[in-house]
């Protein structure tokens, strides 16, 4: 998901100030409405959650969190998929008192965790069920607030369950809301709708989405959300002047607990039954709570870092010790359970906020309005609040994200879906849940289909069969990789790569040892192991040439040489060179060499032949001179790589873009000398051989001319230079000549493109 673009012109203050505003007025109603849906959960005469409950968690989630965390967009604050958990706890345990007993003790486990540093379990959660955890935050604000927008608060603000209290569901309640709105605009009944609140409700989100497209209004210092609300306020006492239809009652406005004298608001506090704490079911729910609100912060923590327009990363067991003393404190006060929640963080990140300061300030302003502010917030309109957080879901859930995660292929899309429809219809937690259970599918499928990966690599003239084994290979895999080896030809070599294995389980071992001692022996295959490293009792065995040896050398001819160092070039360009132990050729090589062909190439560092041609230690004589060219030394050193030590051919390797050719061009145009022009007096020699190439290729009117060379001519002179090389080769040396003749060498020439990273042979002269 792409993070949201902030004002960039506000100062610091500015910013934390204005998104801290801004994500109080989100959270007020959120927090009363938060404990209001935990109350509403429990069956009629139980022991119900004091609504100012809400607002303690509130104030505790933004000061006491705000100012511990690490995370500098992440607000805290009672969360609505603790609701449940909540009402079940107090009706198991009997009363608020004894839930709060709970609470305290569930933050101490918190805060054991976060010293344990259990916050590293987040990162085992993928991001396609992060982006669709994001994504359902959006579809459910969406959701449940359309019904607030329109003025229907049948259910508490907080309210955030597929299934209601009320029997009915997301879905019905939104259906009831728009029908009632369809009722009024074709009967033009206004009898039973909420004709001002929807109005204010309507106008707000209008401004918002406008807001965000006049550059200028995008750009300034007040916020959309903040002008949303003071117009709400202000249409609501205009509206009360009509009267009737368009009179915005208590019901639709913000309705935070008014406290008349300190006396009431001592009486807002409830403390936890310590006689309690050794109880046996409240350390049973002090579990399950510290269990379930640290999940719902973790997931939201990084949720939240990841629409975080600074990409800042939180540090997660620190979120948790914060988490933890938050938590203890709202069981020692009388709050609810407080988590790291989406909602109120991506109205922060939206805003503007540029430090954890924006939090810290909502949780001050959280606390005036339970001392001093009630009277003047009880004006607000909840539509105006709900337009906001529609916006707010809009923006999580924009349709591009969805389009992301179709291009990122069925292995993200599916997993991010499946996350955000389970968490609509059911919570955070069991959506999160379902999504990595699919994730997880989706990685044992893809390690099912493709846990060997099986190719035929020439090895010195040798074709082996080599058989890569996954990281993890179970029993599912026995079947597959069965067939893969009993495929081998008659006569074959097999090998059974476990560089890259983690586990092998113990019916595929039975398996290869089976194999080894029955169909491989009937079938003359031989089966080397690689990887192993004495694991689930199996040695590293190697039964074909790995490098050049004296007997391989013989058996070849120039031609099998030629062809085999062509597969190796193919294996180069196809990014599967093989794996190699080079310590063992080190040591079988020691005693002496004998290589395959001779290599007569540039000193151009981009033409590592070892590399290229995918060889091992003692495959190859390499000779590197600038332009590889030729001269009496150069022949010397063939001779003895070929007469004396063995070699069957003789590759001269140019390439394109060469240095040395471009001199050469440059110093014919030019009718100069390398050592006038770079200082260099030994390239002359150099320079001078290659130009033999270039008179023969440029056009005769090419040293008049007054442009220099083109790319295209530069490289046909290096290939004609390498063609020229091959030809001096056996002209020069009557010992290299014969050894052609005889059909013991070839000389071929070829040419790497330095930019394809393809090697072409030129035509034998």
């Amino acid at each position: 998901m792409a993070p949201p673009t902030t004002p960039s012109n506000r100062p610091k203050w500015l910013a934390d100030g204005l998104a801290g505003l801004i994500v109080y007025l989100v959270a007020l109603p959120l927090c009363l409405g938060v404990a209001q849906a935990s109350k509403a959960t429990l069956p009629e005469g139980a022991v119900n959650v004091p609504v100012v409950a809400g607002i303690l968690a509130g104030i505790i989630g933004g000061i006491v969190i705000g100012f511990l965390s690490g995370s500098h967009t992440s607000v805290s604050g009672p969360a609505a998929g603790l609701t449940a958990v909540v009402a079940a706890e107090v009706m198991v345990l009997g009363s608020f008192n004894t839930f709060l007993a709970a609470l305290m003790l569930a933050g101490l486990i918190q805060i054991c965790m976060g010293l344990l540093r259990a916050g590293v379990l987040v990162a085992y959660v993928p991001a396609s069920v992060i982006s669709g955890l994001l994504a359902a935050i959006g579809v459910i604000l969406i959701l449940k607030q359309t019904p607030h927008l329109l003025g229907h608060d049948n259910d508490a603000e907080g309210e955030m369950s597929f299934f209601q209290p009320d029997e009915k569901n997301t879905f019905s309640e939104l259906i009831e809301a728009l029908a009632d709105l369809w009722k009024v605009i074709s009967t033009g009944n206004l009898d039973e709708f909420e004709l001002g609140a929807s109005v204010i409700g309507v106008v707000s989100l209008v401004v918002l989405f406008s807001w965000d497209r006049i550059k200028r209004l995008k750009k300034s210092f007040v916020p959309s959300a903040l002008i949303v609300v003071v117009m709400g306020v202000i249409l609501s006492e205009v509206f009360r002047t009509f009267g009737h239809h368009w009179l915005i009652g208590g019901k639709h406005l913000v309705n935070m607990p008014v406290a008349k004298s300190l006396d009431e608001m001592k009486s807002f506090l409830n403390f936890p039954n310590f006689g309690m704490l050794a109880s046996t079911a409240v350390v049973a729910s002090a579990i399950k709570i510290a269990i379930v609100a640290s999940l719902e912060t973790l997931l939201n923590l990084e949720a939240v870092d990841k629409i975080d327009p600074r990409q800042r990363r939180s540090p997660a067991s620190r979120e948790l010790l914060a988490q933890g003393i938050g938590n203890a404190l709202a069981g020692l006060v009388g709050g609810i359970p407080v988590t790291s929640v989406i909602v109120r963080s991506s109205a922060n990140i939206h805003a503007g906020a540029a430090s954890k300061n924006s939090s810290i300030l909502h949780g001050v302003l959280l606390l005036l309005s339970l001392l001093v502010l009630a009277p003047m917030l009880n004006r607000i309109p909840l539509s105006c609040l709900a337009a906001i957080l529609v916006y707010t879901g809009f923006k999580l859930a924009n349709p591009k994200l969805l389009k992301e995660m179709w291009k990122a292929g069925w292995s993200q899309f599916f997993p991010f879906i499946s996350t955000v429809i389970a968490i609509v219809f059911t919570d955070l937690l069991l959506g999160v849940v379902i999504g990595l259970g699919v994730s997880m599918a989706f990685m044992i499928l893809s390690n099912f289909r493709t846990p060997l990966v099986k190719t035929v690599e020439n090895h010195l003239g040798v074709n082996v069969t080599r058989i890569q084994i996954g990281n993890q290979m179970s029993f599912l895999n026995k079947s597959r990789l069965s067939k893969a080896m009993l495929a081998v030809p008659i006569g074959g070599h097999l090998l059974l790569d476990a560089t890259n294995a983690g586990h092998i389980d113990a019916d595929l071992i039975s398996l290869i040892k089976e194999f080894r001692s029955g169909d491989a022996v009937l079938n003359n295959v031989r089966v080397s192991l690689q990887g192993f490293d004495g694991r689930y009792g199996l040695d590293d065995q190697i039964y074909y040439p790995e490098f050049s040896t004296k007997e391989v050398q013989r058996l070849l001819t120039p031609q099998d040489v030629l062809d085999v160092m062509m597969d190796g070039h193919q294996r180069f360009q196809d990014g599967q060179s093989i794996r190699r132990n080079q310590s063992r050729a080190v040591q079988s090589t020691a005693a002496g060499q004998h290589p395959l062909a001779v290599i007569l190439t540039c000193i151009d560092s981009r033409t590592p032949v070892e590399i290229l041609f995918d060889g091992g230690i003692g495959d190859f004589f390499v000779v590197r001179i600038a332009g590889n060219i030729s001269g009496p030394k150069v022949l010397g050193s063939m001779e003895y790589a070929t007469l004396v030590a063995g070699a069957k051919l003789i590759l001269v390797l140019g390439h394109t873009s060469c240095g040395a050719v471009t001199a050469a061009v440059d110093m014919l145009r030019l009718n100069s000398s390398i050592k006038d022009n770079a200082g260099c007096a030994n390239l002359d020699a150099i320079v001078t051989d290659i130009q033999t190439s270039a008179k023969s290729v440029l056009p005769n009117n090419f040293m008049d001319s007054q442009t220099p060379a083109t790319t295209e001519q530069v490289n046909e002179v290096a290939a004609d230079n390498v063609a020229r090389v091959v030809r001096v080769i056996q002209t020069e040396s009557p010992t290299l000549r014969e050894l052609v003749q005889s059909g013991q060498l070839m000389v071929v020439g070829a040419m790497y493109d330095v930019s394809s990273g393809k090697l072409m042979l030129l035509p034998k002269n």
